[in-house]
C-alpha cells in the first residue's frame, strides 16, 4: 500500500493499493467489549497428560457454542458515527490486527471506515482472511458477511465488493468472542490488475497522515535497557509542527500495573524523545503505549522497553538461606501486586494489612471470576492460609475460605469460563490447587463438583501421579522456558512443601532436574538458552524475567526483581537444590561444560556448550519444515552485558513489536533443521509457502563491545565472551526503523546460517576472527546442504534430511533421555578427534 498520487478536488491522504497488497488505512473505532459468559456447563476432559507445544483442539467451551448461535448472521444495524479511537496507517503489518488477552469471555467489537475512489463503476476483487468475523458494508449496503467465528484459527473467502464511479463509503465491523488469548485481525488483499484507491475522510492533509504513518512505524526505544535512566524514544522522522504525545508505561505481568502515564510534547523538527517521568520506574520489561496526535487524527503505537535501577548486580549472601531470606524481604517491599508479595510481606512479619488486605482482594477477585491464569495465584493463596493463617483477620480468612470453596477446579466440574486447563503448566496447577484445598478444608463442600475436601484431594493426588508419571518419561514441553518454569515452581514447590511423601519425592526429583538445567543454561546471572515456549518478553528482558531471581538465590549471582508468581514460595520452604549447580551456572575460567538431552512428548533434543563468557544452545531435530509455535531453536549469550543475547529465526509475523505465535522474534514461522556440535551450531531454513521470504538475527546491541561485519560473517565481543553468525545469502544490517541496529536480515527462503561462540582476552579474540574468516562455508540450496570447514579442522555438514556428520563420520543424537548427560572440558586434547571444540 503505497502513497497516492494528490487527488484534483481533495487534500486527504489517499493510498494506492496494487494487486497482492492489502488495505491497511482506516479511521477505527474505540473498542466495544461485552461480557459473553453463555451457560455454565462441564467441559469435554480431552487431557491426556502427553503434553505438546502448539494448538491443542479442546473443543468448543460453552461459550463459543453460545456466541456462534448467537452472533452468526444476525441482523446488525451499522454505527455509522461511532467514536474515533484512532488512524490504522499503512505500516509493517499486512493485517489490521487488535489482538490481546481478556481473562474472562468477552464480546470484543471494532468498527472501521474509510473510502474507496473509482474513476468508473467496477467490481473489485479481494481476498479476506480473518480470525474472527467481518462485516463490510458499501455505501450503506451490507456486501460481504463473513462470519467463521473459530477461536484462533484463520479463515479465507474471496469477495467482491461493487464500486461506484467516485467515492465510496466503506463501513467495516470485525468482532469476535475473546476466549483469554485471542489472536484478532483481519486482512483485505487486493487480487485485481486493476489498483485500488483509499482515501482517508480525516482532517489531515496527505503529507500530515504520511509523517504520522513514519513516526508511528518506526519508533523504537533508543536503548536495550535504560538502567538508572528515563525512557528515551526514537522516531523515524521529525513532526513539521508541535505534536502532542501521550506515553503510557505498563507492566507486562498479570497485574498489568499502571506505571507511569505522561501527556507531552515531540517538538518540531525533534526525532528523539525523553521522557523524565520515567526516571525510577520498577525494573521491568514494560509494555509503552505512544499515542501521538488528537481526534480523528491520533494513531498509536504499542512496544516495549526495558529498565534496571542497575546493570551491574548486588552482592549476594554467601549462603542460600541468607539469600533465601533477603529475596523474601526484597519480594516484601519491592513485589508486584501480586498475591506472591502479600505472602512474603506475611512471612516477613509485615504489618501493613492495607497493602496485603489489597492485594487479597485483588486475588480473590480473579479467583471468584475464574479468570484465566486464576490457578497461578491460587496456590500461593493455600500456602498464605495454610502456613500463616492465624496471622490474618478473621473476616479476610473467612472470605478466602469462601472463594476457595466456590472454584472450578477442572473441566468436569460446572463453568461458563475461559480457564485453560490443557497446558502442561495449567494442569499442574490445577492440581495443585485442588490437592491443597481439599487438604486444606477436607470436611467441607466444595459447591462446584459437590464433592468434599477429602475427596477432591484424593483426586487430585491421582491426577498428579498421572502428570509425574508424563513429565518423568518425557521431560517438559516447556523446556527452559523463562515464561513457564516460574509456574511449574508454583505447582511443584507446593507439592515438595505441604503434599504426602510419595508425591513431595517426585516433586523434589523434577525441582532438581529444573535447577540443573537451569544452572547448565545461565551465564553471567542470566538464565538464557533456547526454549520451548517464548516471547519478546522475557527473550530481550535479559535479568528480568521471572525465573532470573531463582538463579540468583540459587547460584549466589544474579539480579532479583518484582517478579513474585513462586519466588515467595522458594524462599518459604525448605527446598534446596542440589549445592554442585552452582559451579554448572558459572564456570571457573578455562572451564567448559556440553550437554545433551531431550525434553517433551515431541522431544526437543537439546544441545548446550558454555565456556566461561559463551554459551551456545540449541534444539535439533525438533519439527523441521513445519510451522512453528513458541519453540527458540538457537539462543547465543555472552557474560560482558546482562542483554548480551543474540538469536537466528524465521519471522511468523510482519509487525516486529507483534505479539502472535510465533511473533517476530519469538518462534519461527517454519521451524529449520539444526544442529550442534561443542561451540559451532548450523540451521538450514526452507521457508516455502510462508510469505516472509527471509531470515534474520536478533543483536543485543548494547550489550555489544565489538560488532564487526566482514563478508557474509558477523563477528561480536562481549567482554570475554565472542560470537559469530554467517548468513549464507549474505545479510543487510537493518540501521532506520523499529529494529534499526538490531536485526540483521538475510534474503531468500532457502538458507543456511553459522553460529560459533568462544571466549578469552582481546589477543584471543583476533584469533577467533582470523579463525571465523579462515572458514570456508559451502550451501547448495537446491540439495539443502550446508557445510563448514574450519581452519585446521574436519569438514561439518548438516543436510536438509538430518545427516549430520564430521569429518565424514555420522554424529547422530543419542541422547533421548530428561537427565542431561554432561561432559566437561572437552577441549582437552587427550580427547581427540571431533571432541575437540572448533573455536573455543
Amino acid at each position: 500500500m503505497t502513497d497516492g498520487p494528490f487527488a484534483a478536488a481533495a487534500s486527504q491522504p489517499t493510498y494506492t493499493v496494487a494487486d497482492g497488497e492489502t488495505v491497511t488505512a482506516w479511521i477505527v473505532s474505540n473498542l466495544v467489549e461485552t461480557s459473553f459468559p453463555g451457560v455454565p456447563a462441564p467441559a469435554e476432559d480431552r487431557v491426556n497428560y502427553r503434553f505438546i507445544n502448539g494448538f491443542v483442539d479442546v473443543g468448543d467451551l460453552p461459550c463459543r457454542k453460545a456466541f456462534q448461535q448467537t452472533m452468526i448472521g444476525r441482523d446488525i444495524t451499522p454505527d455509522t458515527a461511532f467514536a474515533v479511537s484512532h488512524l490504522n496507517l499503512p505500516g509493517s503489518n499486512r493485517r489490521v490486527e487488535f489482538t490481546g488477552f481478556w481473562h474472562v469471555p468477552t464480546h470484543v467489537q471494532r468498527w472501521l471506515k474509510g473510502t474507496f475512489r473509482s474513476d468508473a463503476a467496477r467490481q473489485a476483487h479481494f481476498r479476506l482472511r480473518t480470525c474472527g468475523g467481518v462485516r463490510i458494508w458499501v455505501g450503506g449496503v451490507e456486501q460481504v458477511r463473513f462470519e467463521p467465528f473459530i477461536r484462533n484459527v484463520e479463515a479465507s473467502r474471496d469477495i467482491t465488493l461493487d464500486l461506484k464511479a467516485g467515492d465510496n463509503e466503506v463501513l467495516l465491523l470485525c468482532e469476535d468472542l475473546a476466549e483469554r488469548d485471542i489472536i484478532w485481525f483481519f486482512e483485505l488483499e487486493l487480487i485485481d490488475a486493476t489498483p485500488l484507491t483509499v482515501v482517508l475522510p480525516v482532517p489531515l492533509d496527505r503529507e500530515e497522515t504520511k509523517r504520522l504513518a513514519a513516526l508511528v512505524r518506526d519508533v523504537r526505544p533508543a536503548r536495550d535497557v535504560f538502567a538508572g535512566a528515563a525512557l528515551e524514544l526514537v522516531f523515524g522522522a521529525a513532526p513539521t509542527s508541535d505534536l502532542a504525545v501521550h506515553i503510557a508505561v505498563k507492566s507486562h505481568g498479570h497485574e498489568r500495573a499502571a506505571l507511569a502515564e505522561v501527556d507531552t510534547v515531540l517538538k518540531a523538527g525533534q526525532s528523539t524523545l525523553v521522557v523524565p517521568e520515567t526516571t525510577g520506574i520498577s525494573d521491568g520489561y514494560h509494555g509503552v503505549r505512544i499515542t501521538m496526535g488528537s481526534g480523528a487524527g491520533t494513531v498509536t503505537r504499542l512496544i516495549d522497553a526495558a529498565f534496571m535501577h542497575d546493570l551491574a548486580p548486588q552482592p549476594a549472601e554467601a549462603d542460600i538461606a541468607g539469600r533465601k531470606k533477603a529475596a523474601l524481604s526484597f519480594s516484601a517491599r519491592f513485589g508486584a501486586w501480586r498475591i506472591g508479595r502479600a505472602l512474603a510481606m506475611v512471612a516477613t512479619g509485615s504489618d501493613d494489612m492495607e497493602t496485603i488486605s489489597g492485594i487479597v482482594d485483588a486475588t480473590l477477585r480473579s479467583i471468584d471470576r475464574r479468570e484465566d491464569c486464576s490457578d497461578f495465584v491460587l496456590v500461593p493463596l493455600l500456602w498464605l492460609v495454610r502456613a500463616y493463617g492465624d496471622r490474618l483477620p478473621p473476616q479476610v480468612l473467612e472470605r478466602i475460605n469462601t472463594s476457595i470453596l466456590s472454584y472450578r477446579y477442572w473441566v468436569d466440574e460446572p463453568g461458563n469460563d475461559v480457564m485453560w486447563f490443557w497446558s502442561e503448566n495449567h494442569v499442574l496447577c490445577f492440581h495443585t490447587s485442588q490437592l491443597l484445598a481439599g487438604d486444606y478444608l477436607p470436611d467441607a463442600t466444595f459447591t462446584a463438583s459437590g464433592r468434599t475436601g477429602r475427596e477432591q484431594a484424593a483426586l487430585a493426588a491421582t491426577r498428579l501421579e498421572r502428570w509425574f508419571d508424563s513429565v518423568e518419561a518425557h521431560g517438559l514441553a516447556e523446556w527452559n522456558s523463562a515464561a513457564y518454569y516460574p509456574v511449574d515452581f508454583i505447582g511443584l514447590l507446593a507439592i515438595e512443601h505441604w503434599a504426602g511423601p510419595e508425591l513431595a519425592a517426585r516433586a523434589r526429583h523434577q525441582l532438581d532436574l529444573i535447577f540443573e538445567m537451569i544452572a547448565l543454561h545461565t551465564l553471567g546471572g542470566v538464565p538464557s538458552g533456547s526454549q520451548g515456549r517464548a516471547y519478546d518478553k522475557e527473550l530481550r528482558a535479559g535479568p528480568l524475567t521471572e525465573l532470573a531471581p531463582f538463579a540468583q538465590v540459587a547460584f549466589g549471582q544474579g539480579w532479583l526483581n518484582n517478579g513474585v508468581a513462586s519466588l515467595p514460595m522458594f524462599c518459604c520452604g525448605d527446598y534446596v537444590p542440589p549445592p554442585h549447580l552452582s559451579a554448572l551456572s558459572q564456570l571457573a575460567s578455562g572451564r567448559m561444560v556440553e550437554a545433551r538431552y531431550a525434553q517433551g512428548l515431541e522431544p526437543g533434543k537439546l544441545v548446550l556448550f558454555k565456556n566461561e563468557a559463551a554459551q551456545l544452545s540449541t534444539v535439533v531435530d525438533h519439527k523441521t519444515g513445519r510451522k512453528g509455535h513458541q519453540q527458540h531453536v538457537m539462543d547465543i549469550k555472552l557474560s560482558g552485558h546482562p542483554m548480551a543475547r543474540l538469536w537466528v529465526n524465521h519471522p511468523g509475523e510482519d509487525d516486529p513489536w507483534g505479539t502472535q505465535r510465533p511473533s517476530y522474534w519469538a518462534g519461527s514461522g517454519i521451524l529449520p533443521r539444526v544442529a550442534q556440535h561443542r561451540d559451532l551450531a548450523m540451521m538450514i531454513f526452507d521457508t516455502d509457502g510462508h510469505r516472509n521470504d527471509w531470515t534474520h538475527a536478533y543483536l543485543g546491541r548494547d550489550g555489544l563491545d565489538e560488532v564487526l561485519t566482514e563478508g557474509n560473517w558477523l563477528i561480536t565481543r562481549s567482554g570475554r565472551g565472542f560470537a559469530a553468525l554467517h548468513a549464507t545469502n549474505g545479510f543487510e544490517t537493518i540501521t532506520t526503523g523499529a529494529t534499526a541496529g538490531r536485526e540483521i536480515r538475510s534474503a531468500g527462503r532457502r538458507a543456511g546460517w553459522i553460529g560459533v561462540i568462544g571466549c578469552g582476552d582481546a589477543e584471543a579474540f583476533a584469533c577467533f576472527r582470523a579463525k571465523i574468516l579462515a572458514t570456508q562455508v559451502r550451501f547448495d540450496a537446491d540439495k539443502r546442504l550446508l557445510s563448514a570447514t574450519p581452519p585446521g579442522g574436519p569438514d561439518v555438514a548438516l543436510s536438509w534430511d538430518g545427516a549430520f556428520t564430521i569429518g565424514g563420520q555420522t554424529l547422530a543424537f543419542n541422547h533421548e533421555q530428561p537427565q542431561p548427560e554432561i561432559t566437561f572440558d572437552s577441549a582437552d586434547p587427550a580427547s581427540g578427534g571431533t571432541a575437540q571444540p572448533f573455536y573455543s
